[in-house]
């Protein structure tokens, strides 16, 4: 009979356990959270002490039931849930659940689901660690108090079902920030100057872009400045005056962390955050291989930090001398420097065992899960490689009076870039080449001059890769929190993807116009980044958790009261189209639905007809002369188009007005406070308020 129980969270790491732990040894799962704030109300007694009221979870009965009877057959009881705040929380829970204070309990935590990190958790065994309890505690109460306290607001003042968070919020925050910014660029016009110019003894010309004159590096802002260079030009010879010759180094990656392998996944195998996630969750907890069994292939996929154990920099070492030599081998491999707080309990994301390669167990895989277990693998051990080596060669011409350049690198030693290549890596080794030794004396002889027209482009829409960047630049959040964060906005449709962007929905910014008026601190990047950092505090033991929510909650009491008894409705009435219902002979009217609006006949229930809702904003289509109206791509994205589509096809992203442009007669735009024409090939600005 076995001796011992130990109780992981995941049934999927029970067997593969059991397996390391041998016959004395019964391994069982909490499947999660065995305990939780209760969902009919707060559970969180404000008027003692913040004190939380925890419940066991629905559904959770037949599971503590069969952990209890294994309690009472064991003489040590092991608690191996996740190395992290979690799983701390979730032990100290089933202590709680199970009555454990009078038995003898451990708490045993392991970074890899491998057999001699389980048996060595077993040496290292400890209490819970109490702090690593409240960190969660806090954060588990203060998302409570923000969920339940301001989201019946937006049901009231703009639809049931809404949510607010105290992350998802920023969230959304920081997306809808970025699209005014988008919506308010004016593109402002440069110009680029190329000189094919043909080297004698090469067949392939040399390309070299325009620098500027004698006083220095000169910008090209219109075409009359061009021309003028063009002019200039004319007849000129060209010689070079500068060859310099360097070498450059092209440090290796870091090795993988949460942020960073979602990042990584979105733009190489373009998986979304959740994906990447429910993917690596399955490497960790263990994947069945011929001849070795079940074995967790990653290390612990919840992580900030970017070190790795001294046992994984030898395995790395042993690995690379054996299969590229000596040279590629880097013992000084570097880590991250954060100033931030990490969770250095933890290492990087990194395989199990380097043995085991993408192509050694490739038919043992499903397709994505072997993608994202090729891509940590090579991260990794590209992390312990040298670094790779260009030489680079700068060459200056003259050309008249002005100036133009050419620079170009050869990768002289490929170093970690042998495994591992990111796009940058490969634009850089695709780039200029310079085949032929430059000098002064060379003859250059001018093939031809190409002037190029372009536009300065607006900070790029948000993908989830870049949004989890910046919520960690901000430090906002922590690594458990990225996907679900994107997940819970895509799903309330505040924001919707196409492509790999990430667009605001009408409903989206009507919930953040309504959180910056009624609840600016919870939307403040500041303040959340602070609250993240009081978090960390907690855990490090120097914040007291039950002193940020003492101090948090009242603020937020005050702010609801006034938010229910100040905001206005958002459109709370049935506004009266002039739609007539085909059905009954009245006129429709608009409803707001989970995608927007729409027209309903207002004899419901006896008559249900709906239809599309188009709304007019006064404006005449410049092509048919028929209305412009607010229209919905099949994701929610608003744009205007012609009420005659699809036999017009005009639409624009910005909204229209009434005033034509002087310049072409096409419609103006709004931008920001600007009107722009339209027509892409027009360069017509004016302020909003001016006379046109």
């Amino acid at each position: 009979m076995a001796k011992y129980l130990v109780i992981v969270e995941s049934p999927a790491k029970v067997k593969t356990i059991k397996k390391f732990l041998g016959s004395n040894y019964e391994v069982l799962a909490s499947n999660g959270h065995v305990r939780d704030l209760p969902k009919s109300s707060l559970g969180v007694d404000i008027e003692h002490d913040y004190e939380p009221k925890y419940i066991t979870i629905r559904g959770k009965g037949d599971v503590l039931s069969a952990l209890r009877k294994e309690v009472k057959k064991a003489e040590k009881i092991y608690l191996a849930t996740d190395p992290d705040r979690e799983g701390e929380a979730i032990s100290w829970h089933l202590m709680a659940a199970l009555k454990l204070e009078d038995k003898k309990v451990y708490r045993i935590t392991f970074n890899e689901i491998t057999k001699n990190a389980v048996k060595e958790s077993l040496k290292n065994a400890r209490e819970i660690d109490m702090d690593l309890v409240d960190a969660q505690q806090a954060r588990r109460c203060l998302d409570r108090m923000v969920g339940y306290r301001i989201s019946p607001v937006l049901w009231a003042k703009v639809k049931r079902g809404l949510s607010a968070g105290r992350v998802q919020s920023v969230a959304l925050r920081i997306i809808c920030d970025r699209e005014a910014e988008i919506d308010a660029f004016i593109p402002e016009e440069y110009w680029s100057l190329e000189a094919a110019l043909s080297v004698k003894g090469e067949k392939k010309p040399l390309v070299a872009k325009y620098y500027g004159d004698a006083a220095g590096k000169k910008e090209i802002k219109s075409q009359k400045e061009v021309d003028e260079i063009l002019a200039s030009l004319n007849g000129c010879s060209y010689s070079v005056t500068d060859v310099k010759k360097g070498e450059r180094t092209k440090k290796a990656p870091l090795p993988f962390t949460t942020s960073t392998l979602q990042q990584e996944a979105s733009k190489v195998l373009n998986f979304s955050t959740q994906k990447t996630m429910r993917l690596a969750q399955q490497l960790y907890e263990g994947v069945d291989i011929k001849g070795e069994g079940t074995i967790g292939l990653i290390t612990y996929l919840r992580t900030d930090s970017t070190r790795v154990s001294d046992e994984a920099e030898q395995m790395a070492k042993e690995y690379i001398e054996a299969n590229f030599g000596e040279v590629y081998s880097d013992t000084k491999a570097a880590e991250k420097k954060n100033a931030k707080k990490i969770q250095d309990a933890h290492e990087a994301i990194r395989p199990t065992q380097l043995e085991l390669s993408p192509a050694k167990i490739k038919d043992e895989l499903p397709r994505d899960l072997l993608r994202l277990y090729q891509l940590i693998w090579k991260r990794f051990l590209a992390s312990r490689m040298s670094n790779a080596k260009y030489e680079t060669t700068s060459v200056e011409i003259k050309g008249g009076e002005h100036v133009f350049h050419v620079s170009a690198s050869k990768v002289v030693f490929d170093g970690f870039m042998s495994v591992y290549m990111q796009e940058e890596d490969k634009e850089e080794t695709t780039g200029n080449v310079i085949n032929t030794e430059l000098s002064k004396e060379s003859e250059l002889s001018l093939v031809s001059l190409t002037p190029k027209q372009h536009f300065t482009q607006p900070a790029p829409h948000y993908t989830e890769a870049s949004l989890v960047r910046a919520l960690e630049e901000l430090g906002i959040g922590r690594p458990s929190t990225y996907a679900p964060t994107i997940t819970t906005i895509l799903a309330r449709r505040y924001i919707i993807k196409e492509n790999k962007n990430i667009y605001v929905t009408e409903l989206g910014e009507a919930v953040n116009d309504m959180m910056l008026k009624a609840f600016p601190v919870i939307v403040d990047v500041n303040f959340t980044a602070n609250m993240e950092a009081l978090l960390d505090g907690v855990e490090e033991g120097t914040v007291n958790w039950k002193s940020i929510i003492s101090n948090f909650y009242p603020d937020l009491d005050e702010a609801v009261k006034n938010a229910e008894k100040e905001l206005p409705e958002v459109e709370i009435k049935d506004e009266v189209s002039e739609e007539i219902c085909e059905s009954c002979g009245k006129n429709m009217v608009i409803k707001y639905g989970p995608h927007g609006k729409f027209l309903a006949c207002p004899g419901f229930p006896n008559c249900r007809n709906t239809k599309a809702y188009l709304e007019k904003i006064g404006v005449d289509c410049p092509k048919c002369g028929k209305d412009v109206v607010v229209k919905k791509t099949k994701k929610g994205r608003r744009y205007f188009g012609c009420v005659g589509n699809p036999e017009c096809d005009f639409m624009v992203w910005q909204k229209p007005v009434a005033d034509k442009c002087p310049k072409c007669g096409f419609v103006l735009v709004e931008k920001g406070n600007k009107l722009v024409c339209g027509m892409e090939d027009c360069d017509y600005i004016c302020d909003k308020k001016s006379d046109k």
